[in-house]
């Protein structure tokens, strides 16, 4: 068939890879150039197997401080936007345990099946990524909060993560750069399987790749709208002309709930604003990291790629608001030297702010739904794991299209 990708994010990068693997002749259409948009600067953790959803009894104690400390990862900004207020309510509403733990699990399993698919892509095309396979620790400040994390790591070990408890000591054994910052942890998670890459590099790499193989890209492009016919989309109509096709996949990030309104389905996908710095490190031995780590308290998290350090962070609901406020990007800065005081002069920060497109549950938006034409897929709302999970999703989208 010929089918048409509106978006050229990793996950709609990644759904191209697969569909042109399977034979079919394949258009990508985006009004921006191949990871611009959430997946650019995203954290470069390939977290395949701790996907804890943000949507979790945890955060009903944390509310209050969550919402109204002025230095909290968390920020709302309500809008006159029925959508926010909407995906606000059924984002509460999952935040209990039964729905966690089926979160969890259905989380795991696509992460597991885009593990596959992703080693099967860097076989295929051998992509220049800063790809790394050192593991990942999650830091707890507290005791209680350690203890409160052993839940997560007990289901999420019940259904096949290997990870284990860390006391402070092994935690520097594991990474020798978090030595100075001993005194502010209580232990962490340790998952030996975690990796990192650059999902920037991954998506021009994957452009590359793709386009020698005779995938037509058309970047620059703005998605108008649909031409129908009956229950089937005849043609997309975009601001370079009408583009036809016998399939058609939405990957379109947090704007796909407005195309999907558009075709008369309702997509709860809202953008989760986070932030960015990356900064280059300093080569001495214990100076800056090399396995991934995630500060739980502040809700940062930290991947080497190559010889620079990605420090990543924060969930506003602030509509589609993309300025940078200096006062994040400092406290990005500030965790950096917290944890890390040798890891870099932190001279140049490259700070970026990206619209994390999410769910409420945090389960990913994957193949048709009744409400829309017969002929369009989503492959949308991956939240914080769209790195994670995009090969996963992607393998789902081309096996829909055979049914």
């Amino acid at each position: 068939m010929h089918v048409c990708v509106l978006g050229a994010g990793i996950v709609g990068l990644a759904t191209a890879w697969q569909l042109e693997r399977q034979g079919h002749q394949v258009t990508v259409i985006d009004r921006a150039a191949p990871g611009a948009g959430a997946s650019g600067g995203n954290g470069a953790q390939l977290s395949y197997s701790y996907v804890q959803p943000l949507a979790d009894p945890s955060i009903w104690k944390q509310l209050p401080k969550l919402l109204l400390s002025p230095t909290s990862p968390l920020k709302l900004q309500p809008q006159l936007d029925p959508l926010q207020w909407r995906w606000g309510m059924a984002f509460l509403a999952a935040c209990n345990a039964q729905t966690s733990r089926d979160t969890t699990a259905r989380l795991l399993a696509l992460a597991a099946s885009s593990r596959t698919e992703f080693e099967a892509m860097r076989a295929d095309i051998a992509p220049d990524c800063d790809f790394s396979a050192t593991g990942k620790l999650v830091l707890y400040a507290s005791s209680a909060s350690l203890e409160g994390a052993r839940a997560q790591l007990e289901l999420q070990r019940a259904m096949g993560s290997e990870q284990r408890l860390v006391t402070p000591d092994e935690c520097i054994a594991i990474e020798p750069a978090l030595a100075s910052y001993r005194g502010q942890m209580a232990g962490a998670v340790h998952t030996p399987s975690e990796c990192a890459a650059d999902c920037l590099k991954v998506c021009t790499e994957l452009m590359r790749a793709l386009s020698a193989r005779g995938v037509r890209f058309m970047l620059g492009a703005d998605v108008h709208g649909f031409a129908r016919s009956e229950n089937r989309i005849a043609a997309v109509h975009t601001s370079e002309g009408d583009v036809e096709a016998d399939a058609f996949v939405m990957a379109l990030g947090s704007a796909s709930h407005k195309l999907g309104r558009a075709l008369g389905a309702y997509l709860p996908v809202y953008p989760l604003k986070g932030y960015s710095i990356t900064v280059e490190v300093d080569p001495s031995p214990g100076a800056a990291p090399h396995v991934n780590v995630t500060d739980s308290a502040r809700k940062v998290v930290f991947a080497r790629i190559g010889s620079r350090l990605r420090v990543a962070g924060m969930a506003e609901l602030v509509g589609h608001d993309a300025s940078i406020p200096a006062t994040r990007i400092e406290t990005l800065a500030t965790a950096t030297r917290a944890l890390f005081p040798h890891a870099s002069r932190l001279e140049e920060l490259h700070p970026w702010t990206g619209m994390r497109p999410a769910t409420p549950k945090g389960l990913p938006i994957i193949g048709r739904l009744k409400s829309a034409p017969s002929n369009m897929l989503f492959n949308t709302g991956h939240g914080a794991l769209g790195f994670t999970l995009a090969f996963g999703s992607a393998l789902q989208i081309g096996q829909a299209l055979q049914v």
